[in-house]
């Protein structure tokens, strides 16, 4: 089980209320963040402009490739490791809105871990060190440090 914290909304889902979650003006600033950050071709310039504006923490060395989306309203919330890459087009995110309630958990990758291109790690989610995370895949439980996993249902690559 993912560790998020749970909050029921009355009324309409929870993403039409989001703005009495979070300041409108909050996620503006982080939403231009995260857009410059996605085409910056610096890693060294995006991991500062991540840690500056977003209060993201991010490893010495570690590496987010172009088109990397970190969560736009909780990136405070994401810490990676050192000496870890992030693929093409991956997406982490901190919260998930539901039909009558949002969810809010802390994203945790270690060091040393490799993620494929295209990979959604959903909110709530550890990954261990040197874990391999393959293309595509939708991380939705603990990934074990130097577990090798792929796919949505996240099978381990030893037991395939």
């Amino acid at each position: 089980m993912r560790k998020t914290t749970r909050y029921h909304i009355e009324g309409p889902n929870p993403l039409w209320q989001m703005y009495q979650t979070i300041r409108f003006l909050r996620v503006f600033k982080n939403t231009t963040v995260v857009l410059v950050g996605r085409y910056f071709p610096s890693v060294k310039a995006k991991r500062w402009l991540y840690q500056t504006f977003l209060g993201m923490n991010i490893g010495e060395y570690s590496a987010l490739a172009l088109m990397v989306t970190p969560d736009v309203m909780f990136p405070e919330r994401i810490t990676i490791g050192r000496n870890t890459v992030i693929g093409f087009n991956s997406t982490i995110l901190c919260h998930e809105y539901l039909v009558d309630e949002y969810r809010i958990g802390d994203v945790i990758i270690g060091d040393g871990v490799l993620i494929g291109a295209n990979v959604t790690i959903l909110p709530g989610v550890t990954i261990g060190d040197g874990a391999v995370i393959g293309a595509g895949a939708v991380v939705h439980r603990d990934v074990l440090p130097g577990e090798r996993v792929i796919g949505s249902k996240l099978q381990s690559l030893t037991h395939i």
